[in-house]
């Protein structure tokens, strides 16, 4: 079965290539434990396949047999700017690898319909200056989970898609919403990315949520990747733990994987060590 490729190039190797076409992938991390480097090294490593191969043989590597690289690389954020990104992009990897990348990513800033109804001065996010989404002119008064359901429906076909983050999603409903409409929510969007064929990785700090709150995002997802700062005696190290994912859990159960040790190099997010069930 074909996988498209998280863009880490040792764990794509254990999962035979990847993630399942069609897959909805939740990030769940502790403050600086990973899960953004993982995102940022995602969407940078996919988008090198198409804008420098011979960087992309350099950090990465051959893709696995059963992989084929996303058609598109979409990043949706929801307070942040391209420039922004970028920028917090270069200080999780080699700026070679992010000048040539961004140019195959498209950002899409959500901030304007993110924050037209809250007390925040308009001027603080609607600069002239900037370039808004293609989603209606600054007077347009349509809900962000609208501007982003329009945005996917448009391009998240074969495409690697990430959002960030669910927290911000979730704050912008909660007004309207209650948890287990959003959680239904994020099971439409299962519905939906299985007929796209794509990846969408949605990015959630787990200090922001509830233990029920989060075991409700991983009910309603594929998969979900949980990163985690773990203490041995005076040092501290982020660890990935794989909680649950269809089509991928059962390769590494097969290996008796349990957990995966962590570092960020000059490459982005890597997998540094694993860890096996005695």
């Amino acid at each position: 079965m074909e996988r498209l490729p998280f863009g880490i190039s040792r764990l794509d190797s254990m999962i035979d290539g990847g993630a399942p076409p069609g897959s909805v992938v939740l990030l769940a991390g502790e403050v600086g434990a990973g899960a953004r480097e993982f995102v940022y090294t995602s969407v940078a490593m996919n988008a090198l396949a198409h804008a420098d191969a011979e960087l992309f043989d350099l950090y990465y590597g051959g893709l696995h047999g059963n992989a084929a690289v996303p058609d598109d690389i979409h990043y949706l954020s929801f307070t942040e700017e391209r420039d922004a990104i970028v920028s917090e992009m270069q200080y999780a990897m080699d700026d070679d690898i992010v000048d040539a990348a961004a140019e195959a990513i498209s950002f899409a800033d959500f901030s304007t319909e993110y924050f037209q109804l809250s007390q925040v001065p308009r001027e603080w996010y609607a600069k002239e200056t900037r370039k808004i989404t293609e989603l209606g002119d600054r007077n347009d008064r349509r809900g962000t989970l609208d501007a982003v359901g329009e945005y996917m429906n448009d391009n998240a076909s074969g495409s690697l898609v990430v959002v960030d983050s669910v927290t911000d999603l979730v704050s912008a409903a909660s007004d309207e919403m209650d948890w287990n409409e959003i959680t239904l929510l994020m099971k439409g969007l299962k519905k939906a990315s299985y007929e796209w064929g794509g990846l969408v990785l949605l990015l959630v700090n787990t200090e922001a949520l509830s233990a029920r709150e989060l075991g409700g995002l991983m009910e309603s997802t594929d998969g979900s990747l949980l990163f985690e700062w773990e203490s041995g005696g005076s040092e501290r190290a982020r660890t990935l733990v794989v909680k649950q994912f269809r089509g991928v859990l059962s390769r590494l159960e097969e290996e008796n994987i349990i957990q995966f040790e962590t570092d960020i190099s000059d490459a982005g997010f890597d997998i540094s060590d694993v860890r096996k069930i005695r």
